[in-house]
């Protein structure tokens, strides 16, 4: 990997020595020197080559010494690592230009042994720095794709060889689809429909989050949630009610469209299956919720018309104390042998 260096100093001979005393390595292409001889033409340089790894810089110099260059480039570009190479090697030198960031220091005459080794630990520590900050943003970009749960599941120590470990679990799946939203995408530019999509469901998703819920799939223009620990029924009811109260009155629409935002959401509680469904040997795994209880919260919100939260007669035993419902009637769902009577919730 190259190592970009840009040296500072406005004594000319530096730059006839540097490249003497390390020309194996630039032919090797394991150094690339830039040259600059104050420190505001160093800054245009730090400009040009964003990637610039490593500066060397003196501190006399005219026009801008080192120190400030040295607390301008920390404040605009803090993984770039500057070593001080000077001939001021006193202490109130070397303790300002560290104060200021410098990563070290190094004194003229020039050891150039010493300032390869100098350089090799600086190197060293920019590419630390910057693995670690690849890393943070691309655990940031994973969590915009990964559930936290997953997250905090893959978090655990030895979690690879649980893989494929399944637990039954008592929780509540909610199923929230957007009504008539298909349609859309025959009247309006492809980047309009996603971005009218995502801002639906980021509201979905803010209720869903609030009532301690996750999201465990988007799926089309529908979203499954599902809630679990202490009152886990009542606060997806509670989600679900803040879900049809908040798109109802979202009037953020393109100018002439004749669409009004709606959804319609099936609610089931039981025990089910939670693990990492799908397969090992394709490295395609999804960590999810399975059995008829999910099933049913799926089919129960196929039947729900605009505006409805559709339960069945069991869950609206559990909940008829804390939430107004109305029996809608007997409705037969697929794999269903008998007709299940079913209620919405109205608040």
């Amino acid at each position: 990997m190259k190592t970009k260096i840009l040296v500072v100093d406005d004594e000319a001979d530096l730059e006839l020595l540097i490249k003497q005393k390390f020309r194996r390595k630039i032919r090797e292409g394991e150094y690339e020197f830039t040259f600059a001889s104050n420190g505001q033409e160093a800054l245009k340089r730090v400009a040009e080559h964003a990637d610039t790894d490593i500066i060397l810089t003196d501190i006399n110099m005219p026009v801008m010494d080192g120190l400030t260059l040295l607390s301008k480039v920390h404040e605009s570009n803090p993984t770039i690592k500057t070593v001080i190479v000077s001939a001021y090697g006193d202490m109130t030198n070397i303790r300002t230009a560290m104060n200021r960031g410098a990563f070290d220091f190094v004194c003229k005459p020039v050891d150039f042994t010493d300032l390869e080794v100098t350089m090799e630990k600086t190197i060293q520590q920019v590419r630390m720095l910057r693995d670690t900050l690849r890393a943070i943003q691309e655990n940031n970009i994973l969590k915009m794709y990964v559930d936290e749960t997953v997250i905090n599941f893959m978090a655990r120590p030895g979690f690879e060889n649980t893989l494929l470990v399944s637990e039954t679990v008592d929780a509540t799946v909610a199923f929230i689809d957007i009504c008539g939203f298909t349609s859309l995408s025959e009247k309006l530019p492809p980047a309009t429909v996603v971005q009218m999509l995502n801002s639906y469901f980021d509201q979905i998703v803010k209720s869903v989050i609030a009532q301690g819920g996750h999201v465990d799939k988007f799926m089309g223009d529908a979203v499954m949630a599902v809630f679990r620990g202490e009152y886990h029924l009542d606060r997806a009811i509670d989600a679900a009610l803040a879900v049809r109260t908040t798109l109802q009155a979202n009037h953020d629409l393109p100018p002439g469209l004749d669409y009004k935002p709606n959804v319609s959401i099936g609610i089931n509680t039981g025990e089910m299956v939670s693990g990492n469904i799908g397969s090992a040997s394709l490295r395609r795994l999804d960590y999810t919720v399975i059995g008829d209880t999910v099933n049913m919260s799926q089919r129960l919100q196929s039947v729900a018309q605009a505006g409805q939260i559709v339960i069945s007669e069991a869950t609206y035993q559990k909940v008829k104390e804390s939430f107004a419902c109305k029996p809608i009637g007997e409705i037969t769902l697929k794999n269903k042998a008998q007709p299940v009577m079913t209620y919405e919730v109205v608040s």
